[in-house]
């Protein structure tokens, strides 16, 4: 997708026949297991199945002349990686065109590898980056929480898991025990990560933009962005 473009439903636009067009992003899913760098944008598509349009039809090709360019790349994973389990999380603020809903994106390491990553709309949206932010890490929390487990009955146990985060506003509402006026509207199932930091199973770090890897699950990147952040995903 081009840097910066934003989908919405263009209720205006030519439209296009709905099955061709959902069974190219049905063959586009497939890859979205070994290709991370594919997920934002078909995940974007995939939201315009019901009536799509001529511009939803154009960003959906732009992926498969992507693909033809690209077609060699792929996850490595060798038997030597160090076993430690390591998160990245972000936030698009309001990316949504048409609802202003968020968009969170996380990503796990085992070790130097990547294991899992997700690309997903929030459910409401949200008045603030914070309240964005922090419904994200919450998200990339339970997921940390069940490898965790898993890993467990191999024996492997992992305490202060590094989740990193771009937004010091989140990382302190998760450190602070004071229920704030301003934090009082978000809703409690999201607060169980302030339990988990608290016993020091995650520990939460701060990481500048321009390093944070999760940042390519939540927007449209330009190409050098894309090609830095996945040299540094291991593709």
């Amino acid at each position: 997708m081009v840097e910066k473009s934003k989908l919405d439903e263009d209720k205006e636009g030519k439209a296009v026949d709905s099955s061709h067009y959902r069974s190219m992003i049905g063959t586009l899913l497939y890859l979205t297991a070994s290709r991370p760098d594919l997920q934002f944008a078909i995940c974007m598509c995939a939201r315009y199945q019901a009536q799509p349009t001529k511009k939803h039809l154009h960003a959906v090709k732009r992926i498969f002349r992507y693909l033809r360019g690209t077609i060699n790349r792929g996850l490595w994973y060798l038997k030597d990686s160090s076993i430690a389990l390591t998160a990245f999380v972000d936030t698009n603020h309001t990316g949504r065109q048409d609802t202003r809903r968020s968009t969170s994106g996380s990503l796990q390491f085992l070790g130097d590898r990547l294991i899992s990553w997700s690309s997903k709309r929030q459910k409401n949206a949200t008045i603030s980056s914070t309240k964005a932010e922090y419904i994200a890490l919450s998200g990339c929390c339970a997921t940390i929480l069940w490898m965790r487990s898993q890993l467990t009955n191999y024996g492997l146990g992992f305490n202060k898991i590094p989740m990193y985060c771009d937004n010091k506003s989140a990382i302190a509402l998760c450190c602070n025990n004071v229920q704030h006026s301003r934090s009082k509207h978000i809703d409690i199932i999201y607060h169980f990560i302030k339990e988990h930091v608290e016993n020091g199973v995650i520990k939460l770090y701060f990481v500048n933009t321009k390093y944070q890897l999760a940042d390519l699950f939540t927007k449209a990147l330009g190409r050098e962005r894309i090609e830095f952040l996945i040299n540094k995903l291991g593709m």
